[in-house]
Order: C-alpha cells, then structure tokens, then sequence
C-alpha cells in the first residue's frame, strides 16, 4: 500500500513518526507531506530517515514533477495526522495555499 501522509503543527505531530514507522513495518510505502507549521514540531530528516522516502515541504520547488499531481497518483490514501482546526478548514473551503 502507498500511503502519503500529511504532517501538520500540532504537539501530537511527534506521533506520527511512529505512524511511520509502524505503516513501513506493515509493508507499506510512506511519503510525507509537511506542512510550514509541521516543521516546528518535526524535522524532514526524521521523516526521511523513518519513511526512507524524500519529503515533501514546498510547493514551488522547480523539478520535472508538479508534486500536487504526481504524488496524489502514486498514493492509494491519503492520510492526514494529525490534523489541525487549520488545515481541516482549508480543506473544507478549497484552500490551496500549502502542498498538503
């Protein structure tokens, strides 16, 4: 299974690097999504290191994929953990401001 995961900025987001590792341990493939907010809570090193897949922060990075299209097809679900008041009302309203 191709699980992306999103990372928002909340306390709890220290518990998704053990989301990761126990999704890896089951079999799955993992990449991660974090959000500008996410960043103060955990690092994109230990994202890579326990997803052992690149990670994914900014939209506007130029390289040969366009990250929103080309990760939304490579995933079989996406998962949000946690998930903040924030980014739940973008979501809701269609707002596009963040990659996740």
């Amino acid at each position: 299974m191709k699980v992306l995961l999103g990372i928002c900025g909340s306390i709890a987001a220290y518990k998704s690097l053990e989301l990761i590792r126990l999704l890896r341990k089951n079999g799955a493939d993992v990449k991660v999504i974090l959000t500008k907010s996410g960043l103060q809570f955990v690092t994109p090193l230990s994202c890579q290191t326990l997803s052992a897949n690149e990670v994914y922060i900014n939209q506007f990075v130029l390289t040969k994929d366009i990250k929103h299209l080309t990760l939304s097809a490579w995933a079989d679900i996406l998962v949000i953990a946690p998930a903040t008041a924030n980014i739940i009302g973008k979501a809701a309203s269609g707002i596009g401001d963040d990659l996740l």
